[in-house]
C-alpha cells in the first residue's frame, strides 16, 4: 500500500505547476509591498506630464 502511495506519479506536474505559481505570487505580493508607497507617489507625477 506505501509503495503505491510513495510510487504514483499522477499529478506531480500539477505539483510543480502550483508551487512555481505560489512562488510567483508571493514574489509580486512582496515587490509590490515593498515598492507600494513609490508607486503611490510618483503615479500623481507621472499624470502630470
Amino acid at each position: 500500500m506505501i509503495r503505491t502511495v510513495l510510487g504514483s506519479h499522477k499529478g506531480q506536474g500539477m505539483v510543480e505547476y502550483s508551487l512555481i505559481l505560489t512562488l510567483v505570487a508571493v514574489a509580486l505580493v512582496a515587490a509590490f509591498t515593498a515598492l507600494g508607497t513609490d508607486l503611490s507617489e510618483s503615479i500623481p507625477t507621472v499624470t502630470q506630464i
